[in-house]
């Protein structure tokens, strides 16, 4: 079997696992469940369609949270450690994408310069990790905070520092959903309360706020004197 074959082999896995949380969570019929079932009964092969998952997961730009819900289905609540591991491995691609590229970019787009520039400034002010973990907290889409991180140009090891600090919530909102897959069938799944979403929202505003005030309200134009 050449490489191509396993590479697709592990897309067309990683498209099938998602396929099946996605129904399961939101029709939540049985047909759904009984495949990922028999997929959670062999943690090994589990385990390589959710490797096949995280691998596609940005290139078709799925939710984080839909991985998380396959990790919660598999593993339960020990796999929360899981979670957060896939979820950062799963920010590399848009990461490393934009930070190859943030050069060419910011020469070519003016939107770019301006909104990398604001980031890079956000980023000294609050420091690499906070900045990242707390955008994070916010109800952004995962990849544009891996772009825009990219972009400023913060550094690897406080991106995923700042990465795996700031999904870790939606991490055990996503792991929650999954657990509860099978009680989703009978109908016995409450909502997700706004009010955790808002108090994470809350947190991340807060942790930006100070940077935020310093970088940008709090500067001072220079004097023409």
């Amino acid at each position: 079997m050449n490489r191509w074959s396993v590479a697709a082999g592990y897309a067309l896995a990683g498209i099938a696992l998602a396929a099946l949380v996605t129904v399961a969570w939101v029709a939540s019929p049985d047909a759904a469940l009984a495949p990922l079932t028999w997929l959670a009964d062999h943690p090994v092969r589990f385990g390589v369609a959710l490797l096949a998952l995280t691998a596609v997961r940005p290139f078709l730009a799925w939710p984080t949270t839909l991985l998380s819900a396959a990790v919660g289905f598999g593993y339960g609540w020990a796999g929360v450690p899981v979670g957060v591991a896939l979820v950062t491995l799963t920010a590399l691609p848009p990461y490393a994408l934009a930070r190859s590229g943030r050069t060419r970019a910011r020469a070519d787009f003016g939107v770019a310069d301006r909104l990398c520039g604001a980031g890079e400034r956000l980023a000294d002010a609050a420091g690499g990790i906070r900045a990242v973990a707390a955008t994070r907290l916010l109800p952004l889409p995962s990849d544009a905070v891996s772009l825009v991180a990219g972009g400023s140009g913060i550094r690897l090891r406080p991106f995923l520092v700042g990465t795996a600090v700031g999904e870790l919530p939606w991490v055990i909102l996503g792991i929650a959903v999954g657990a509860s897959l099978d009680r989703l069938a009978g109908g016995d799944l409450a909502a997700v309360d706004p009010t955790v979403l808002a108090g994470m929202a809350g947190a991340g505003a807060l942790l930006l706020a100070g940077p935020f005030y310093r970088t940008f309200v709090g500067e001072k134009p220079a004097s023409t004197a």
